[in-house]
């Protein structure tokens, strides 16, 4: 992305950081395009005592998603037992 501007700046004989700077005016002119920006970001880049939390969370939700998969597991396997069982005993 960063040769896009370089080129733009070069076409138009202007310095890249001028091209980034008119081009974040341009995009945050309006309060509802800074707050989407933000929006973007935080959830992108969320600051680092939120994505600290965030791992957190994520981490426990995959433990908890691991233990309900083994618990189905093991409840399947039960029933193919009870179910051979029961086949075995029928005459």
């Amino acid at each position: 992305m960063g040769r896009v501007f370089e080129s733009l700046a070069d076409d138009h004989e202007i310095d890249v950081s001028k091209v980034i700077s008119e081009l974040c005016e341009w995009a945050f002119s309006s309060s509802e395009s800074k707050i989407q920006f933000e929006v973007w970001l935080d959830k992108a880049y969320p600051p680092k005592g939120e994505a600290e939390d965030r791992a957190i969370a994520e981490g426990e939700e995959a433990s908890e998603a691991e233990e309900e998969n083994e618990d189905e597991a093991e409840e399947e396997a039960h029933e193919d037992r009870d179910y051979s069982e029961d086949r075995e005993l029928k005459p």
